[in-house]
């Protein structure tokens, strides 16, 4: 840690559910980093690869239930990273599959925060994975759609049917 030099922000997901589903590259960094800013959706274990001298911020979400606004998180990321520190951000699955990491990145970004972000496997893939089904086999199914079951605004939000989400589809697809 250099307390004079801008230190960096790692986007890091964690996979979904075990501990040894997260990548080489994000299990090195953890091992490296002088803070770790996780959230709900990890394995505890992960944390224990982290350094003792590693400051441990729990910034965790779920629906309904959030220990710090959005804002208040990206502060906190760049408030860290402002110490000179090496700051891992791990998510639980992987960062930019609702996992807000875009809007942590852009918040990065326009602070001048250095940032990079490592992919983990999304719950849509590994949960699947995990019981034997794969998401896409041909002859039976061609492509793998990823819908959020929150709704931000009723205008942005995905419908509820599968009709709904045919027109839906089309009127955003054309």
């Amino acid at each position: 840690m250099n307390r004079d030099a801008l230190g960096e922000v790692w986007l890091v997901g964690a996979g979904c559910g075990a501990a040894d589903l997260i990548t080489v590259r994000g299990l090195a960094l953890i091992r490296r980093c002088d803070a770790i800013v996780y959230d709900d959706l990890i394995d505890d274990a992960l944390l224990d690869e982290a350094p003792a001298h590693a400051e441990r911020v729990y910034m965790g979400k779920r629906s309904g239930h959030h220990s710090a606004p959005q804002e208040d998180i990206c502060a906190e990321l760049i408030r860290q990273a402002r110490l000179g520190r090496m700051v891992v951000r791990l998510k639980g699955g992987d960062p930019y599959l609702f996992g807000r990491g875009g809007e942590e990145m852009l918040a990065l970004r326009a602070a001048g925060v250095p940032c990079r972000e490592v992919p983990g496997i999304p719950s849509a893939i590994g949960i699947a994975a995990e019981a034997g089904i794969p998401v896409t086999h041909r002859g039976a199914s061609r492509s793998l759609h990823i819908l959020t079951g929150t709704r931000r605004t009723r205008r942005t939000a995905c419908p509820r049917t599968w009709r709904a989400f045919r027109s839906w589809r089309e009127r955003w697809s054309s």
